[in-house]
């Protein structure tokens, strides 16, 4: 957790469609108790493929938050974005189940076991990395658990570079 984190009154999440019930859904189970805090959709299905000028022109009312997150994944520009609001902008954690754990709370225990599932691991900017970063990547996943290993999409970013890449 950040410093701005540590001293905010009033938190404002940002989210997509895709990502919004499930944080409103660990938001209340992690029972912020030491600030208050408003979620906002901004419209796109996947928050972390928003992109700086997307914030800005979207985020009409920060609800006088002292404090706005981003997704983990977010790869903007967060001192745009805070010299623009006026207000602390940071980065949340990469996966959205370990936000208790960036609030210094306890880490939500899932049991699975009583549920047939696949674990899906995503490589979100693998257009913009290695051969070797992607697989680097897709064997960390596997470690953890992953039975499939997407590899995810920038809008307009085609990779080429993966065409004779082989699989784990």
């Amino acid at each position: 957790m950040n410093t701005f984190s540590n001293q905010a009154k009033h938190i404002l999440f940002i989210t997509g469609k895709l990502a919004y019930p499930s944080l409103l859904k660990v938001l209340e189970d992690m029972e912020l108790n030491e600030c208050s805090y408003s979620v906002q959709d901004l419209g796109v299905s996947v928050a972390a493929l928003m992109t700086t000028k997307i914030i800005k022109r979207r985020l009409k009312n920060t609800e006088n938050a002292d404090l706005i997150i981003l997704p983990g994944r977010f790869r903007g520009d967060l001192n745009e974005l805070s010299e623009h609001f006026g207000i602390a902008v940071e980065r949340g954690p990469e996966e959205l189940k370990d936000l208790p754990t960036f609030f210094g709370k306890a880490k939500q225990k899932y049991d699975l076991s009583a549920h047939n599932v696949f674990i899906i691991g995503e490589i979100v900017e693998a257009p913009t990395l290695s051969p070797e970063a992607v697989l680097g990547m897709a064997q960390e996943h596997k470690r953890n658990g992953a039975d499939i290993i997407d590899l995810g999409f920038l809008p307009d970013t085609p990779f080429p570079q993966l065409k004779d890449t082989i699989a784990l």
